[in-house]
């Protein structure tokens, strides 16, 4: 059966299938050094300034390196935080480079295996949930978001930062990045954010490099 054609946000591709991937080095870039002082400098504390925060915390994706927990620890002001990441190699090194996090006073961290679209936590049981650039790798990322609406309290907040369409289907970054069909522009994702119980706001969402990134500090429906 032929692939359905890609949708990537952008009219004059709307029908263009993915260019190829030749050589998939997806994590030579998420696990890098570059790649984690980029989110702990940058983007961690643009997403602060856009009014993440909270004291219990998830993080999905958390990678080698645990960013996400380090930027909830460090900026976000969490002092309870589950990581979790599919792949148990991620998680084990994760757990190690997060060691000082948890050696903190009144801190208390968990990293976990475990698929980001099924927690295995209560529901309501989150002040915040992080994303680093963990939706545009998954296969249906919708069901993240529900996820996501389904642990974080109302009045809680998702505060995510993620590459559109417009740089995952470049044909630059596709030849050496494996990414599932159907990624999002940056519309489509707050749409996404909105369709699974969280409101959305100007003054909490930015774009970067012509809407190649997006971020956005998106907040719990009470409905």
């Amino acid at each position: 059966m032929a692939a359905p054609p890609h949708r990537t946000g952008r009219p004059d591709l709307a029908a263009s299938p993915a260019p190829p991937t030749y050589v998939d080095a997806n994590r030579l870039w998420v696990d890098s050094r570059l790649r984690h002082r980029v989110g702990l400098h940058l983007e961690g504390p643009a997403l602060a300034r856009l009014g993440a925060h909270g004291e219990v915390c998830v993080e999905v994706g958390t990678g080698r390196r645990g960013l996400g927990t380090r930027v909830a620890v460090e900026r976000f002001g969490a002092r309870r935080v589950t990581a979790v990441d599919l792949h148990a190699a991620s998680a084990d090194t994760a757990r190690r480079r997060t060691r000082d996090l948890a050696a903190r006073p009144g801190v208390h961290l968990m990293v976990l295996v475990a698929d980001a679209a099924a927690l295995p936590l209560p529901d309501a049981s989150a002040d915040l949930l992080v994303s680093f650039h963990a939706l545009h790798h998954a296969a249906d990322w919708r069901a993240l978001l529900a996820e996501a609406a389904r642990v974080v309290r109302p009045g809680g907040q998702l505060a995510l930062s993620e590459m559109t369409s417009r740089i995952v289907d470049a044909p630059w970054l596709r030849a050496v990045s494996r990414h599932p069909e159907g990624r999002f522009s940056a519309g489509e994702l707050l749409e996404g954010v909105r369709a699974a119980g969280f409101q959305t706001a100007p003054e909490r969402t930015r774009t970067w490099a012509g809407e190649r990134v997006l971020q956005a500090v998106a907040v719990r429906s009470a409905g």
